[in-house]
Protein backbone atom coordinates (compact mmCIF):
# COMPACT_ATOMS: atom_id res chain seq x y z
CA UNK A 1 0.00 0.00 0.00
CA UNK A 2 1.30 3.05 -0.73
CA UNK A 3 1.83 5.53 2.01
CA UNK A 4 0.87 9.19 2.08
CA UNK A 5 3.54 12.23 2.22
CA UNK A 6 2.94 15.50 3.94
CA UNK A 7 2.52 18.59 1.65
CA UNK A 8 6.14 19.17 3.20
CA UNK A 9 8.33 16.23 2.32
CA UNK A 10 10.15 17.68 -0.60
CA UNK A 11 11.39 20.10 2.13
CA UNK A 12 12.02 17.79 4.48
CA UNK A 13 14.58 15.92 1.56
CA UNK A 14 16.22 19.04 1.41
CA UNK A 15 16.79 19.73 4.86
CA UNK A 16 18.48 15.58 5.31
CA UNK A 17 15.61 14.14 7.38
CA UNK A 18 15.90 10.54 7.72
CA UNK A 19 11.80 8.94 6.94
CA UNK A 20 9.72 6.57 8.95
CA UNK A 21 6.39 5.00 8.56
CA UNK A 22 4.17 5.69 10.95
CA UNK A 23 0.08 5.43 11.01
CA UNK A 24 0.40 4.67 6.78
CA UNK A 25 2.25 7.95 6.89
CA UNK A 26 5.68 8.28 5.54
CA UNK A 27 7.31 11.22 7.87
CA UNK A 28 10.99 12.96 9.30
CA UNK A 29 12.04 10.60 11.95
CA UNK A 30 15.32 12.56 12.55
CA UNK A 31 17.23 14.89 10.92
CA UNK A 32 20.81 15.63 13.47
CA UNK A 33 19.85 12.87 15.75
CA UNK A 34 16.97 11.87 17.98
CA UNK A 35 18.93 13.20 21.33
CA UNK A 36 19.76 16.21 19.56
CA UNK A 37 16.66 17.45 18.45
CA UNK A 38 15.45 16.15 21.77
CA UNK A 39 17.81 18.79 23.92
CA UNK A 40 17.19 21.42 20.84
CA UNK A 41 13.25 21.58 22.10
CA UNK A 42 14.31 21.23 25.67
CA UNK A 43 16.63 24.83 25.88
CA UNK A 44 15.78 26.19 22.44
CA UNK A 45 12.77 25.79 19.78
CA UNK A 46 12.39 23.00 17.65
CA UNK A 47 9.62 22.26 14.45
CA UNK A 48 8.02 19.38 13.96
CA UNK A 49 5.77 18.22 11.10
CA UNK A 50 2.96 16.77 12.23
CA UNK A 51 0.77 16.28 9.22
CA UNK A 52 0.35 12.80 9.60
CA UNK A 53 -2.51 13.80 12.67
CA UNK A 54 -6.20 13.71 11.85
CA UNK A 55 -8.09 17.09 11.24
CA UNK A 56 -11.57 18.26 10.07
CA UNK A 57 -13.77 20.74 10.32
CA UNK A 58 -17.41 20.15 11.75
CA UNK A 59 -19.82 23.29 11.30
CA UNK A 60 -23.57 23.80 11.50
CA UNK A 61 -26.17 24.36 14.35
CA UNK A 62 -26.05 21.38 15.99
CA UNK A 63 -21.86 21.05 15.70
CA UNK A 64 -21.80 22.04 20.21
CA UNK A 65 -24.18 19.29 20.82
CA UNK A 66 -22.76 16.61 18.70
CA UNK A 67 -19.03 17.59 20.03
CA UNK A 68 -20.80 17.55 23.73
CA UNK A 69 -22.65 14.39 23.37
CA UNK A 70 -19.60 12.06 21.43
CA UNK A 71 -16.78 13.39 23.06
CA UNK A 72 -16.45 12.87 27.13
CA UNK A 73 -14.76 16.22 28.34
CA UNK A 74 -17.60 18.73 28.48
CA UNK A 75 -17.19 21.86 25.89
CA UNK A 76 -19.32 24.04 28.14
CA UNK A 77 -15.77 24.25 30.47
CA UNK A 78 -14.25 26.63 27.68
CA UNK A 79 -15.74 28.94 25.15
CA UNK A 80 -14.88 29.96 21.21
CA UNK A 81 -11.09 30.97 20.97
CA UNK A 82 -10.04 27.58 23.40
CA UNK A 83 -8.86 24.41 22.36
CA UNK A 84 -9.87 21.77 24.80
CA UNK A 85 -7.95 17.89 25.63
CA UNK A 86 -10.58 15.22 24.98
CA UNK A 87 -11.72 11.39 24.34
CA UNK A 88 -14.01 9.48 21.81
CA UNK A 89 -15.04 6.56 23.72
CA UNK A 90 -16.56 3.42 23.49
CA UNK A 91 -20.15 2.30 25.15
CA UNK A 92 -18.23 -0.07 27.69
CA UNK A 93 -15.66 3.41 28.14
CA UNK A 94 -12.75 2.20 26.24
CA UNK A 95 -10.92 4.56 24.59
CA UNK A 96 -11.26 5.17 21.03
CA UNK A 97 -9.00 8.09 19.96
CA UNK A 98 -7.68 10.48 22.27
CA UNK A 99 -8.34 14.47 20.35
CA UNK A 100 -7.76 17.57 20.59
CA UNK A 101 -10.63 20.19 19.91
CA UNK A 102 -10.16 23.93 18.74
CA UNK A 103 -13.59 25.67 18.97
CA UNK A 104 -13.14 28.60 16.28
CA UNK A 105 -16.73 29.98 17.27
CA UNK A 106 -19.98 29.25 17.98
CA UNK A 107 -21.21 25.99 16.28
CA UNK A 108 -17.20 25.68 14.06
CA UNK A 109 -14.98 23.27 15.48
CA UNK A 110 -11.40 21.68 14.04
CA UNK A 111 -11.48 18.37 15.46
CA UNK A 112 -7.96 17.01 15.50
CA UNK A 113 -7.78 12.99 16.12
CA UNK A 114 -4.53 10.89 15.93
CA UNK A 115 -3.92 10.20 12.22
CA UNK A 116 -4.38 6.16 12.50
CA UNK A 117 -7.65 7.63 13.93
CA UNK A 118 -8.63 10.42 11.74
CA UNK A 119 -11.36 8.38 9.47
CA UNK A 120 -12.47 6.33 12.31
CA UNK A 121 -13.55 9.52 14.52
CA UNK A 122 -14.38 11.60 11.44
CA UNK A 123 -16.70 9.03 10.23
CA UNK A 124 -18.19 9.29 13.24
CA UNK A 125 -19.37 12.64 13.10
CA UNK A 126 -20.37 12.60 9.65
CA UNK A 127 -22.88 9.55 10.91
CA UNK A 128 -24.11 11.04 13.65
CA UNK A 129 -24.53 14.62 12.33
CA UNK A 130 -28.04 16.23 11.25
CA UNK A 131 -27.91 17.44 7.99
CA UNK A 132 -27.72 20.92 8.79
CA UNK A 133 -23.53 20.14 10.07
CA UNK A 134 -21.15 19.30 7.77
CA UNK A 135 -18.19 17.13 8.33
CA UNK A 136 -15.13 18.46 5.96
CA UNK A 137 -11.65 16.83 5.54
CA UNK A 138 -8.85 19.29 6.70
CA UNK A 139 -5.75 16.74 5.87
CA UNK A 140 -5.64 16.97 2.37
CA UNK A 141 -5.63 20.54 1.77
CA UNK A 142 -3.93 21.62 4.80
CA UNK A 143 -0.15 20.85 6.77
CA UNK A 144 0.51 20.87 10.68
CA UNK A 145 3.30 22.15 12.13
CA UNK A 146 3.89 22.19 15.98
CA UNK A 147 7.05 24.50 16.87
CA UNK A 148 7.90 23.68 20.57
CA UNK A 149 10.62 25.10 22.95
CA UNK A 150 11.30 27.74 25.17
CA UNK A 151 12.11 30.48 22.65
CA UNK A 152 9.25 29.48 20.53
CA UNK A 153 6.33 31.89 22.05
CA UNK A 154 8.96 34.59 20.44
CA UNK A 155 9.82 32.94 17.14
CA UNK A 156 6.05 32.46 16.43
CA UNK A 157 4.98 36.05 17.18
CA UNK A 158 7.82 37.22 15.06
CA UNK A 159 6.89 34.80 12.09
CA UNK A 160 2.96 35.33 12.46
CA UNK A 161 2.45 38.41 14.35
CA UNK A 162 0.74 36.83 17.80
CA UNK A 163 1.32 34.09 19.91
CA UNK A 164 -1.63 32.32 21.34
CA UNK A 165 -1.93 31.84 24.59
CA UNK A 166 -1.79 28.08 26.13
CA UNK A 167 -4.82 26.89 24.92
CA UNK A 168 -6.12 29.43 23.07
CA UNK A 169 -6.61 30.47 19.32
CA UNK A 170 -5.56 32.86 17.19
CA UNK A 171 -6.85 32.82 13.61
CA UNK A 172 -6.11 34.76 9.81
CA UNK A 173 -2.14 34.79 10.80
CA UNK A 174 0.95 33.93 8.35
CA UNK A 175 0.71 34.82 5.16
CA UNK A 176 -2.60 36.02 3.17
CA UNK A 177 -4.23 34.86 6.73
CA UNK A 178 -3.59 31.28 6.11
CA UNK A 179 -2.94 29.84 9.84
CA UNK A 180 -4.44 29.23 12.51
CA UNK A 181 -2.65 28.36 15.78
CA UNK A 182 -3.23 26.68 18.70
CA UNK A 183 -1.31 27.41 22.06
CA UNK A 184 -1.13 23.27 22.27
CA UNK A 185 1.56 20.77 22.43
CA UNK A 186 3.16 17.24 22.86
CA UNK A 187 6.21 17.86 24.96
CA UNK A 188 5.80 19.92 27.68
CA UNK A 189 7.17 22.82 26.40
CA UNK A 190 5.82 26.56 25.42
CA UNK A 191 4.78 26.58 21.89
CA UNK A 192 1.82 26.42 19.73
CA UNK A 193 0.41 23.58 17.27
CA UNK A 194 -0.23 25.76 13.82
CA UNK A 195 -2.29 24.52 10.36
CA UNK A 196 -1.58 26.02 7.01
CA UNK A 197 -2.77 25.51 3.72
CA UNK A 198 -0.75 23.33 2.16
CA UNK A 199 0.61 26.11 -0.57
CA UNK A 200 1.37 28.04 2.16
CA UNK A 201 3.36 25.30 4.33
CA UNK A 202 6.96 25.14 2.69
CA UNK A 203 6.99 28.95 3.36
CA UNK A 204 5.94 29.32 6.81
CA UNK A 205 8.06 26.49 7.65
CA UNK A 206 11.46 27.91 5.84
CA UNK A 207 10.54 31.24 7.85
CA UNK A 208 10.82 29.74 10.71
CA UNK A 209 13.97 27.99 10.31
CA UNK A 210 14.87 31.56 9.04
CA UNK A 211 13.79 32.61 13.30
CA UNK A 212 15.88 29.79 14.17
CA UNK A 213 13.84 26.95 14.93
CA UNK A 214 15.50 23.90 14.13
CA UNK A 215 13.76 20.51 12.49
CA UNK A 216 12.99 17.99 14.70
CA UNK A 217 11.45 14.53 13.97
CA UNK A 218 8.69 11.79 15.65
CA UNK A 219 11.69 10.45 17.09
CA UNK A 220 12.27 13.30 19.49
CA UNK A 221 8.46 13.90 20.03
CA UNK A 222 8.17 10.27 21.48
CA UNK A 223 11.12 10.85 24.03
CA UNK A 224 9.44 14.51 24.64
CA UNK A 225 6.08 13.41 25.33
CA UNK A 226 7.35 10.09 27.33
CA UNK A 227 9.26 12.46 30.03
CA UNK A 228 6.33 14.36 30.74
CA UNK A 229 4.25 11.24 31.03
CA UNK A 230 1.98 11.82 27.76
CA UNK A 231 -0.14 8.73 27.01
CA UNK A 232 0.40 7.76 23.08
CA UNK A 233 -3.03 6.06 21.82
CA UNK A 234 -2.10 2.48 20.76
CA UNK A 235 0.68 1.88 23.59
CA UNK A 236 -0.65 3.66 26.78
CA UNK A 237 -4.37 4.17 25.19
CA UNK A 238 -6.61 1.76 23.06
CA UNK A 239 -10.11 0.42 23.52
CA UNK A 240 -9.36 -1.99 26.36
CA UNK A 241 -8.75 1.18 28.28
CA UNK A 242 -10.99 3.98 30.27
CA UNK A 243 -9.59 7.37 31.23
CA UNK A 244 -9.78 6.14 34.86
CA UNK A 245 -7.27 3.40 34.28
CA UNK A 246 -4.89 5.80 32.76
CA UNK A 247 -5.52 8.43 35.47
CA UNK A 248 -7.01 10.76 32.91
CA UNK A 249 -10.23 11.29 34.87
CA UNK A 250 -9.53 14.75 34.70
CA UNK A 251 -10.47 14.59 30.95
CA UNK A 252 -14.21 13.38 31.90
CA UNK A 253 -16.95 15.98 32.22
CA UNK A 254 -19.44 14.67 34.96
CA UNK A 255 -22.19 17.32 34.21
CA UNK A 256 -22.81 16.66 30.57
CA UNK A 257 -23.98 13.37 29.02
CA UNK A 258 -21.77 11.02 26.81
CA UNK A 259 -21.15 8.44 25.18
CA UNK A 260 -19.61 5.72 27.69
CA UNK A 261 -20.68 7.51 30.73
CA UNK A 262 -22.51 5.44 32.54
CA UNK A 263 -19.71 2.35 32.40
CA UNK A 264 -17.30 5.60 33.69
CA UNK A 265 -19.87 6.09 36.59
CA UNK A 266 -19.92 2.75 37.76
CA UNK A 267 -15.94 2.04 37.36
CA UNK A 268 -15.82 5.36 39.20
CA UNK A 269 -17.59 4.15 42.32
CA UNK A 270 -16.60 0.61 42.27
CA UNK A 271 -12.63 1.01 41.61
CA UNK A 272 -10.34 0.69 38.27
CA UNK A 273 -9.35 -3.00 38.40
CA UNK A 274 -5.74 -2.09 36.35
CA UNK A 275 -3.99 1.07 36.74
CA UNK A 276 -0.76 2.87 34.75
CA UNK A 277 1.76 3.25 36.45
CA UNK A 278 5.01 5.09 35.72
CA UNK A 279 8.27 4.52 37.11
CA UNK A 280 12.28 5.30 36.54
CA UNK A 281 15.61 3.37 36.81
CA UNK A 282 18.63 5.03 38.45
CA UNK A 283 20.82 4.58 35.69
CA UNK A 284 20.82 3.70 31.83
CA UNK A 285 18.34 0.71 31.95
CA UNK A 286 15.99 1.16 29.32
CA UNK A 287 12.43 -0.64 29.57
CA UNK A 288 10.49 -1.02 26.57
CA UNK A 289 6.93 -1.98 24.90
CA UNK A 290 6.31 -5.13 26.04
CA UNK A 291 8.62 -5.97 28.73
CA UNK A 292 6.77 -7.41 31.82
CA UNK A 293 6.01 -5.63 35.14
CA UNK A 294 5.15 -6.83 38.80
CA UNK A 295 4.91 -5.18 41.65
CA UNK A 296 3.81 -6.96 45.19
CA UNK A 297 0.86 -9.24 43.68
CA UNK A 298 0.02 -6.97 40.57
CA UNK A 299 1.13 -7.96 37.00
CA UNK A 300 1.23 -5.87 33.76
CA UNK A 301 3.56 -4.84 30.67
CA UNK A 302 5.16 -1.92 29.93
CA UNK A 303 3.26 0.43 27.21
CA UNK A 304 5.91 2.82 26.88
CA UNK A 305 9.54 3.03 27.74
CA UNK A 306 12.86 4.47 26.71
CA UNK A 307 15.74 6.39 27.61
CA UNK A 308 14.74 9.78 29.33
CA UNK A 309 18.03 12.29 27.73
CA UNK A 310 16.84 14.63 30.63
CA UNK A 311 17.52 12.54 33.50
CA UNK A 312 19.47 10.00 31.50
CA UNK A 313 18.14 7.25 32.90
CA UNK A 314 15.38 4.66 31.71
CA UNK A 315 11.64 5.45 32.05
CA UNK A 316 8.51 3.53 31.19
CA UNK A 317 5.28 2.95 31.79
CA UNK A 318 2.57 0.31 31.57
CA UNK A 319 -0.70 -1.26 33.53
CA UNK A 320 -0.58 -3.26 36.86
CA UNK A 321 -3.12 -5.74 37.83
CA UNK A 322 -4.61 -4.78 39.91
CA UNK A 323 -3.17 -1.55 40.72
CA UNK A 324 -0.22 -1.97 42.97
CA UNK A 325 -1.07 -0.55 46.85
CA UNK A 326 -0.79 2.77 48.08
CA UNK A 327 2.50 2.30 50.09
CA UNK A 328 4.14 0.44 46.55
CA UNK A 329 7.43 2.53 46.20
CA UNK A 330 8.85 0.08 43.56
CA UNK A 331 8.67 -2.15 40.80
CA UNK A 332 10.16 -4.94 38.41
CA UNK A 333 10.91 -4.86 34.63
CA UNK A 334 11.94 -7.70 33.10
CA UNK A 335 14.57 -7.07 30.66
CA UNK A 336 16.31 -9.60 28.84
CA UNK A 337 15.69 -12.10 30.76
CA UNK A 338 16.34 -10.34 34.26
CA UNK A 339 13.96 -8.97 36.62
CA UNK A 340 15.55 -4.95 36.85
CA UNK A 341 13.94 -3.00 40.02
CA UNK A 342 12.56 0.78 39.41
CA UNK A 343 10.90 3.17 41.54
CA UNK A 344 7.53 3.83 41.23
CA UNK A 345 7.30 7.87 40.13
CA UNK A 346 4.65 10.17 39.65
CA UNK A 347 4.72 11.66 35.96
CA UNK A 348 5.71 13.84 34.73
CA UNK A 349 8.99 12.77 34.44
CA UNK A 350 10.45 15.89 34.56
CA UNK A 351 9.33 19.56 35.59
CA UNK A 352 9.95 22.71 33.66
Amino acid sequence: MTESRSPLHAAHERLGARFTSFGGWEMPLQYEGTLAEHRVVRSGCGIFDVSHLGRFELAGTGADELISRLLCNDPARIDPGRAQYTMMLTPQGGIIDDIIIWWLEDERFIVLPNGANHDTVMGTFAEESASDVSVIDLRGESALLAIQGPEAPAMIEAVLGSKPGRFRLLDNLGPAGSVIAAGTGYTGERGAEIMVTADAGEEVLDRFLEEGAIPAGLGARDTLRLEMGYPLWGQDLDTTVTPLEAGLGWVVGWDHDFVGKEALVSQRDSGVPKQLTSFRFDGRTIPRHGNKMRSGDSEGVVASGNFSPGLEAGIGMGYLTPPPSGDSETLDVEIRGVWRTASIVDPPFIRN
